[in-house]
Parts: C-alpha cells; sequence; structure tokens
C-alpha cells in the first residue's frame, strides 16, 4: 500500500519522534514504579521530574502534528483518523504522570507479599500499552500488521486483569493488612496501573477501525 504520508516528510518525522517519546514515557514509569516497589523512595522522586520533560515534549510535538496536518492540509484523506490516534494515545503520556504523581503523594503502603505482583502487573499492563504502539506504527509502514498488534494489546490487557484481580484478592482476604481502608487504597492503585492496558484496549480499537477504512 502506498505510502500514508506521501511527500510529508516533516510530518512523517514528527510522528516517528512522537511515538518514540512515548515509548520512552512506558519506560520511565516502568522504572519508577519498580524503584518506588523496592523502596528505593529517594530514588523515585529524584527523578519524578523525568516524565514531567517527557510529556512536555510530547505535548510540543503534538501541537507540531496538528499544525501541520490543518495548515498545510496534508494527508487529508486520513487526516481526522490519524489525529483521533495521536491524540488518545497522548493518554497514555498523561497517565504516566498522572499515577507517578499519585505514588509520590498518596505514598500507598504495598505489602511485601504483593510486591512481585504489583511488578507484573505493571509489566503485563504496560506491554499492552507497547504493542499498541508498535500497531500505530505498522499503520504507517505496514498497515497488514495492524491486527496482529491489536490481537496483542487484548491478551496483554486480559493478562492484566487477572494480575489485577489476583492482587485484590490477596489484599481483602488477607490478616496481614488490618486497615480496611489501607486494603481499598491499594486496590485503588492496582486499578490505576491496570488502566494502561484498559486505556491501549480502547486506543486500539480505534486503530482497527481506521486500519479498515484505510484498507479500503
Amino acid at each position: 500500500m502506498k505510502s500514508i504520508f506521501g511527500k510529508s516528510k516533516e510530518l512523517e518525522k514528527n510522528i516517528e519522534e512522537y511515538l518514540d517519546i512515548v515509548e520512552e514515557a512506558l519506560l520511565i514509569f516502568e522504572r519508577d514504579i519498580n524503584r518506588y516497589l523496592e523502596g528505593q523512595y529517594d530514588l523515585f522522586e529524584e527523578n519524578l521530574d523525568d516524565i514531567l520533560t517527557v510529556e512536555n515534549n510530547a505535548d510540543d510535538i503534538l501541537r507540531e502534528i496538528k499544525y501541520k496536518l490543518y495548515t498545510y492540509m496534508l494527508i487529508p484523506e486520513a487526516r481526522g483518523d490519524v489525529l483521533n490516534i495521536i491524540e488518545s494515545l497522548d493518554n497514555e503520556v498523561d497517565l504516566c504522570k498522572k499515577v507517578l504523581m499519585q505514588f509520590s503523594i498518596e505514598k500507598p503502603e504495598i505489602k511485601d507479599f504483593i510486591v512481585a505482583d504489583f511488578k507484573e502487573l505493571t509489566k503485563q499492563s504496560l506491554k499492552s500499552a507497547e504493542q499498541l504502539v508498535r500497531g500505530i506504527r505498522t499503520y504507517f509502514e505496514e498497515i497488514s500488521m495492524v491486527n496482529e498488534y491489536v490481537n496483542k494489546v487484548h491478551f496483554y490487557e486480559h493478562e492484566a486483569d487477572k494480575l489485577e484481580e489476583r492482587i485484590k484478592r490477596k489484599v481483602f482476604s488477607t490478616d496481614q493488612i488490618d486497615d480496611f481502608c489501607k486494603k481499598v487504597h491499594i486496590r485503588h492503585f492496582s486499578e490505576r496501573l491496570a488502566y494502561f492496558s484498559d486505556l491501549a484496549e480502547e486506543i486500539s480499537e480505534i486503530l482497527s477501525v481506521a486500519s479498515i477504512k484505510r484498507s479500503i
């Protein structure tokens, strides 16, 4: 299939750069959550600005993409779909910042017996988001492969759901946490981590529809 960009090389470069930044945000998020779960609180706080920098960079590039799409009337046949995909993906970057800030402010007490589950939940949920980004790349580069990545998004979302449920069942059945409010607090943070995959699944449906429209 002919490239969606045609002669719009600057726009292609901007979108590639934007997708790189989203992947960087996900890597920073996993790094920092693991530091928190491992009790490296000082290091966690010291590097909190990293995600803020990445978010600002993402916002700058997103504005540049919007400007070029509408000012120069680039890729008119798919402009709306591209903008919808990119703007929706920006929610993943925003979520990285919001969840890390919530950990920093609320400081949930993650007991040792569920630390491994929290790490695995983070890993599987972020894998779903990572597969989404790869799927978006194929939308621009090799559209026939989009569905393969959409299926992977669904797979990892399902894995994250199972881990989220496991954490909740452990937390609400244990005597190691004697305060019900603390159990609710932990449940909230498990839901926040799992939401990366829920959001990825939502965006993957937008991507799937867009790829079908391009293929017709």
